[in-house]
């Protein structure tokens, strides 16, 4: 892969929340507000990119080497965890309104389906790279892709439930609903991306 393909893949093609449906309790939990879905996409950025920093050489150098694979998904989440702890003890510190914002969803990156699908779908993508050194670089560039193509999501969702506030929507279809169909159209509109690869 290309570093430009790694790069529209992850954001455009493959995004892991309107293409691959992983990531949806946060999608649908933290989108109604702009400056929120900002907040929690840099915290999943963050949590994306550190956790594959440490996660593809612990399967490289650790599990390999000692047949201890299938314990990938336990040491995944457990890399992973740490690494919300850190962004959640930020986030309260520095961004107090931010973290009440963001509630619940922000220790619940720690089991993200598409957290831990990045660091996993790495590993599986990379792993055959001719050196170390260029699958960890492109993995590190996938990961913080997918979590930008993450945030742009819930962003362009942010956008969208802001106008559907103002649109005169039939009293059976407010509330979850109109939401559900809202996400499915702008879920459709990124599967166009799909004719790039």
């Amino acid at each position: 892969m290309t570093v430009l393909g790694i790069i529209l893949s992850a954001i455009l093609t493959d995004n892991f929340v309107l293409s691959k449906f992983m990531g949806c309790c946060p999608f649908l939990g933290v989108s109604q507000k702009i400056s929120s879905s900002i907040g929690m996409g840099a915290a999943v950025i963050f949590v994306m990119t550190c956790s594959t920093a440490i996660t593809y050489p612990v399967y490289m150098y650790l599990l390999v080497p000692n047949g201890l694979e299938y314990l990938q998904t336990l040491a995944f989440i457990l890399i992973i965890a740490l690494f919300v702890q850190l962004a959640e003890m930020f986030v309260r510190k520095c961004f107090p309104p931010l973290h009440r914002t963001l509630g619940i969803y922000l220790p619940l990156i720690t089991t993200n389906c598409a957290v831990l699908g990045v660091t996993i779908l790495n590993v599986d993508l990379f792993a055959a790279s001719e050196s170390f050194l260029t699958g960890y670089l492109h993995a590190l560039l996938y990961a913080a892709c997918a979590g930008v193509g993450f945030t742009l999501a819930l962003i362009l969702f942010a956008g969208v439930r802001s106008r559907m506030e103002d649109a005169d929507i039939p009293a059976f279809f407010k509330g979850t609903p109109a939401t559900l169909i809202a996400a499915s159209i702008v879920s459709l509109s990124f599967m166009a991306f799909s004719g790039m690869s």
